[in-house]
């Protein structure tokens, strides 16, 4: 199938995909902690059965049963050597049975790992990971791609590349949300369809987590921003307890019900997950195969995203700032620290920058001395990790922009494309590939543009080129190209006519570097100001500028106000009150310019020690010297602890409780806590203070899933408890014998499958039946409350800072 027959069938009819296979095969005899692949392939029979079943139940389209057939995960089992005919095997199966006209998918999914930062996964690693699997199971072939069950975008990003550098078929990518509407990483439905359907993915959805009800906010998020058709392919309701198994009870008539309310919010192709069987897809088929298909609208979007967060580029909308100072240009301190490997300078711009109203941050690492590639590249990591506002890379070295890209885990801002021939097709492919925004700089091989005309000529060849490669003229942000207007009077004024230009006649949004308009100037900030005043006024979109600077920041907001932008009114009443000596002192740094209201990482952090701003920042660097200093001072190692890090590691655990900050920031602070942890232990020795509690915590049983077990291991080390880590995939008895060897005051259990958290069950009766005093609790994505009563286990967290609370309130 290609592209546009698949484009082709979802314009013509509502389309069925399979529902779950992993229950249907227990049904069949298959037990938890399997290798899957190897029991389909030993019990061919079973996976045929149930294929036939969904086929004949209306399915259009079947997974081939190769989810977990990348190396990493039959690694696990030993199996990793024979993953080209395991894949070849598990196709061939499958397209046995195919009848004909309907079609076969490739199932790819999670790997299990963490990727860098997080982790120690390399991206790059990643995607040579899925393309050998791809590769494979091409060799058999198969008529799409079906990217499912994805709790990382950036994992997503990698599966996708994958495929497209290896084939040209159809792909699906399906996400599962947590209950806050979000990935387990933060992303929310709309960012992640942003970001896919821009690198060319044909089909976006959901699938997993949870029933179909709770299925249609997500899918009312995706609607309004999707330029390719939506999935939806949920649970059988959510998981029960019954006579000791886990069980689905939402019927087909009940699950078609909610589905017909998914397919009215704009969703086309349908199947099932966890619980589903043929004839919840025969009831789908009988009640949504006449109705009338989604005409899928080509939408302009303006928007560049973060792993985290959306920013619309609004041509009448308020004005806003692309942070410059993640530059070393002239700032020579932060020259040296580049040149000696440090980012603690890159992390302060970014996390300053965020604080102070800046919408989009620029990183440039160009200099001397360093290799800008490199550096790009751990910036990027570094920045996307500490702050959640969108990147504009800004590079004019091709190789640089595509490594930075290529890592980047959003939509980013490309700064610059210019009409030069040598680089313009180059960068625009990589605008194409990538999904990114571009500067368009009115630039040629030639230099500067001699007049209005030339200027215009340049951006529209841009423009024309960035079209013919199939961007949208949408894509682009022009750059009106500052002058200096110490040197060219009418600099200011050719400015306001190139703004006029892309905004009346192209309808494009317009950019500016401010500075460069006073170069050589006295009191530059006076110049700075006043153009960038009358300039939004003209209808300047953006300017890339230092948001420290008040009177700048303030006044952009005044011109919006002024000018009736929506919203400008309540975000320039929200900017703190200036004191009339300092408003016009106008110091370059000064008062945060954002909007204030609610709980922020500043409002957090004052009144916290800077060790324990290390902790909430996630400033490994910095927390070695600070801690070491407060050891050479002499402060008590467990002052440092009680008074320091652990009221850092708090703050941390609001702002994630309170949805500041998601799974990168808290990894990022619980990491620094163990770094100053580090340090401190081989002071505690002596110390008085009576040891914590002992946890002993592990995945179950035929789980080979660890995320968040390790995370929980981590906090909970970093409160003080001595946290014995089994592992994953742990037998009942393991795990209490454990426990009573060691008299542990807490048993933790983590389950990621449906399919596997009966296993937590066994570990409460084999701790019954032994006497085990530990208090048992339990967590995971598939786990809740009510599960936690019907096994008769003590607890139940959602995350790991809960875990810490649940452990403290437990044992204390």
């Amino acid at each position: 199938m290609t592209r546009n027959e698949f484009r082709q069938l979802l314009e013509t009819r509502t389309v069925f995909i399979d529902g779950a296979t992993g229950t249907e095969l227990q049904k069949r005899g298959m037990a938890a902690g399997v290798c899957p692949e190897k029991w389909i392939l030993d019990n061919p029979w079973a996976i045929q059965e149930v294929q036939k079943a969904y086929y004949d139940a209306g399915s259009d389209i079947v997974l081939a049963p190769t989810f977990t057939g990348t190396r990493i995960k039959l690694d696990e089992y030993g199996m990793a050597e024979d993953l080209v005919n395991i894949n070849r095997n598990l196709v061939r199966l499958t397209r046995e049975i195919c009848p004909e006209g309907k079609f076969v998918a490739a199932d790819i999914s999670m790997t299990g790992k963490q990727l860098y930062p997080l982790g120690d996964l390399m991206f790059e690693d990643l995607v040579d990971c899925y393309k050998e699997q791809v590769r494979a199971i091409l060799e058999e072939g198969v008529d799409l791609f079906v990217v499912e069950t994805m709790m990382s975008l950036q994992e997503c990003r990698a599966a996708v590349l994958a495929i497209k550098e290896t084939c040209d078929l159809p792909i699906i990518v399906s996400l599962t949300y947590n209950p806050d509407g979000k990935t387990l990483y933060g992303t929310s439905p709309d960012t992640a369809t942003i970001v896919l359907q821009s690198m060319g993915v044909d089909c976006i959805g959901m699938n997993c987590s949870t029933g179909p009800d709770a299925m249609l906010e997500l899918v009312q998020q995706i609607a309004p921003v999707a330029t390719v058709p939506i999935m939806c392919k949920p649970n059988a309701g959510l998981p029960e307890l019954e006579n000791g198994k886990t069980v689905y009870k939402m019927g087909p008539v009940e699950f078609t019900d909610a589905c017909e309310k998914l397919y009215e919010a704009g969703a086309s192709l349908f199947g099932g997950c966890c619980g589903s069987t043929p004839e919840h897809i025969r009831e789908l088929v009988s009640r949504l195969k006449d109705k009338a298909p989604h005409k899928v609208v080509d939408k302009s979007l303006r928007v560049v995203t973060s792993e985290r967060m959306n920013t619309w580029i609004d041509l009448d909308g308020p004005f806003m700032v692309i942070g410059e100072r993640i530059n070393p240009t002239g700032k020579k301190k932060f020259q040296e620290s580049l040149r000696n490997g440090s980012l603690s300078m890159v992390v302060d711009f970014a996390r300053e920058q965020e604080e102070r109203g800046a919408n989009i941050l620029d990183v440039n690492m160009g200099m001397n001395g360093i290799d800008e590639k490199q550096m790009m590249l751990d910036s990027i990591y570094e920045v996307t990790s500490s702050v959640d506002l969108p990147l504009c890379i800004d590079t004019s070295h091709v190789d640089v922009m595509e490594a930075a890209l290529r890592i980047y885990p959003g939509r980013a801002l490309i700064n610059s494309i210019s009409a030069e021939q040598e680089k313009m097709e180059p960068m625009l492919k990589l605008a194409k590939k990538y999904g990114a925004m571009f500067i368009t700089l009115p630039l040629s091989g030639a230099g500067l543009p001699k007049d209005m005309d030339e200027k215009k000529q340049h951006i529209n060849t841009v423009l024309n080129k960035a079209v013919e490669l199939g961007l949208k003229k949408e894509d682009a942000v022009v750059d009106v190209l500052v002058q200096t207007v110490g040197a060219e009077g009418t600099a200011g004024l050719q400015c306001f006519e190139t703004i006029d230009y892309c905004k009346y006649e192209l309808g494009l949004p317009t950019v500016c570097g401010l500075s460069n308009i006073s170069f050589g100037m006295p009191n530059r900030q006076f110049v700075n100001t006043t153009y960038l005043t009358i300039a939004v006024s003209r209808g300047l979109t953006m300017a890339i500028a230092n948001p420290n600077q008040e009177m700048l920041m303030y006044c952009a907001a005044a011109a919006d106000t002024l000018m009736n932008k929506p919203g400008a009114l309540e975000k320039y009443s929200a900017l703190p009150v200036v004191e009339a000596k300092a408003a016009a002192a106008a110091p370059a740094g000064g008062t945060s310019a954002s909007a204030g209201g609610g709980l922020t990482v500043a409002s957090a952090c004052e009144g916290l020690s800077v060790i324990a701003q290390c902790v909430v920042k996630g400033k490994k660097e910095q927390i070695v010297e600070e801690v070491n200093q407060a050891i050479a001072d002499g402060v008590d190692p467990q002052v440092i602890i009680e008074e320091h890090l652990i009221k850092g590691i708090n703050v941390v655990g609001e702002l994630y409780d309170k949805k500041k900050y998601f799974l990168p920031q808290l990894i990022a602070g619980a990491n620094a806590m163990e770094t100053g942890m580090k340090l401190i232990e081989p002071l505690l020795a002596s110390a008085s203070g009576e040891p914590k509690a002992t946890v002993v915590i592990a995945t179950v049983e035929g789980d080979i899933h660890d995320i968040g077990k390790n995370l929980c291991a981590l906090m909970l080390k970093n409160y003080g408890y001595n946290v014995i880590d089994m592992g994953k995939d742990i037998p009942a008895i393991d795990i209490v014998d454990k426990a009573m060897e060691l008299n542990a005051e807490i048993i933790g259990l983590s389950a990621l499958m449906t399919t596997t958290m009966m296993k937590m069950a066994d570990v409460v009766i084999e701790a019954k039946n032994k006497g085990c005093q530990s208090k048992i609790i339990i967590g995971g994505a598939c786990i809740t409350e009510s599960f936690k009563d019907e096994i008769g286990a003590d607890g139940y967290s959602e995350d790991a800072a809960g875990c810490v609370k649940l452990v403290r309130e437990l044992v204390g």
